[in-house]
């Protein structure tokens, strides 16, 4: 069959058109991010972690999409440094925000060192999350608290949902006098917060950076009035029986469960990754973690290890858990790693999880660090699980590496280490029996310190009267 010269451009020009369509690599879209962290919510507060007294049926059943973290931490023990940590990627030592105000709390009398003066707003010249993804094309929001300076739009967010330098609202009841946000139909502060997120939501098109941080529920215990009775009624369980604080935690699990399913309404639930994590332990006066040992503001497992899981459609393993120690630090890189951003300007102290998050790898050889260089008084001196009954926190460092993890005390020198393998509790201190793996570790601790340039509190304090009372193993 003879084809003219024309047709044969036409032909030519179609078989080069589809060619080119068909090496032409297809344009990924950039996932919606919604990262929610939780206030003072422990390892066991959450139904998935093994809580049979709160009841959190929407954030358990999220948890089964994805992949859950039983050896999640934040990377401090406390509200404002961990969110430093979480926001900038970077270990306390190089931001300097160690505790909420002061690092002399406590009697001055009962400090034997001068601490580390505490730094309480984030220094600009760090680069944080919200900041990247805007440049990157994201819409970014925050809701609810911030904690880290007087105004979140100054970061990197394009709206802000009631977050200032407060670290707590004085009520969440109205008026909230403290917490600075529009009227809306609810009144309890979590579900206003809820309320104007979802807003956001729905009027943003995509891709944008939710970063869900509500008060809740953290102090001052408000109930649902409504739910009370039901918890009063209800059977405690394994240090779990607040049933005023359980009321906050079921209110907090329902507005999560508004917001899943407001993605699902619009049809982006599968284009959104999801973090969930907690800032810190639970407050051992309010709420136990058994087995692990006291709550928020100590350096034991209990103040530090986080309820913790990533959700992403057909990207990350749904309905697993590892065991892989991971630290809040690391959903900077993963986030940047996610939405396809490239940034090798940003040194970033935390690991990109997506290899382990899709089966690619199972391990992180890796050490994990704290520092705490300051000084963080006993919420209760006659309930607590720390070393001495006057302080959640003394001065010093803690690492983890692999199943080990040895505790630095300042003011003594003393050592304590633990193989959280056979003792999750931190109840058998090793640190006599195993003096190779202590050494390695202290290797490894004062490498770190010179590394990131940590303060060491060395001055001796005038005003020190006191000693330092243990509280035994």
């Amino acid at each position: 069959m003879k084809v003219s010269n024309g047709r044969l451009v036409i032909i030519m020009s179609i078989l080069l058109l589809v060619g080119s369509c068909a090496i032409k690599p297809r344009k990924e879209t950039k996932p919606n991010i919604l990262l929610i962290n939780i206030d003072d919510m422990g390892w066991k507060d959450v139904g998935f972690m093994g809580s049979e007294y709160y009841e959190t049926p929407n954030i358990d059943e999220l948890s089964t999409a994805g992949m859950v973290f039983t050896n999640g931490y934040a990377a401090s023990a406390n509200c404002a440094p961990s969110r430093a940590c979480l926001m900038t990627g970077l270990w306390t030592p190089r931001h300097g925000i160690y505790t909420v105000n002061s690092s002399e709390r406590g009697a001055s009398k009962n400090r034997k060192l001068i601490p580390t003066p505490n730094t309480t707003t984030l220094a600009k010249e760090h680069t944080i999350i919200p900041e990247v993804l805007r440049k990157n094309g994201y819409v970014t929001c925050h809701a609810g608290k911030w904690h880290l300076s007087e105004n979140p739009l100054e970061y990197g967010f394009d709206i802000n949902i009631g977050g200032g330098h407060n670290g707590l609202p004085k009520s969440y009841y109205p008026p909230y006098k403290n917490v600075k946000i529009e009227e809306g139909e609810n009144e309890y502060l979590t579900d206003l917060i809820m309320e104007k997120a979802l807003e956001f939501v729905d009027t943003t098109a995509a891709p944008f950076f939710l970063y869900y941080s509500p008060y809740a529920i953290h102090v001052p215990i408000d109930p649902v009035k409504s739910l009370v009775e039901k918890y009063k009624n209800k059977e405690p369980s394994n240090g779990q029986d607040h049933a005023e604080y359980a009321t906050m935690v079921e209110n907090l699990d329902r507005n999560i469960g508004l917001l899943v399913d407001k993605l699902k309404a619009k049809g982006i639930f599968d284009n959104t990754l999801i973090v969930f994590t907690s800032d810190n332990g639970g407050l051992y006066a309010v709420t136990k973690q058994p087995p692990l040992r006291a709550g928020k503001g100590s350096y034991y497992e209990g103040g530090i290890r986080e309820p913790f899981f990533f959700v992403y459609k057909d990207r990350v393993k749904a309905n697993v858990t590892s065991d892989v120690p991971i630290t809040n630090l690391d959903i900077f890189p993963t986030i940047l790693s996610y939405a396809g951003i490239h940034n090798p300007e940003l040194k970033l102290d935390g690991d990109n999880l997506s290899s382990i998050l899709e089966g690619k790898e199972s391990e992180l050889n890796r050490p994990l660090f704290w520092h705490f260089p300051i000084y963080l008084q006993a919420y209760n001196k006659t309930m607590n699980e720390t070393r001495d009954p006057l302080f959640r926190t003394r001065p010093g460092s803690v690492v983890r590496q692999g199943v080990w993890k040895l505790h630095y005390y300042f003011e003594d020198n003393e050592v304590e280490l633990f193989n959280l393998s056979e003792d999750i509790g931190e109840r058998n201190d090793l640190s006599t029996v195993e003096a190779e793996k202590k050494e390695e570790l202290l290797s490894l601790l004062e490498n770190w310190w010179e590394e990131t340039n940590a303060p060491i509190p060395t001055e001796m304090n005038p005003d020190y009267k006191g000693q330092i009372h243990r509280i035994l193993n």
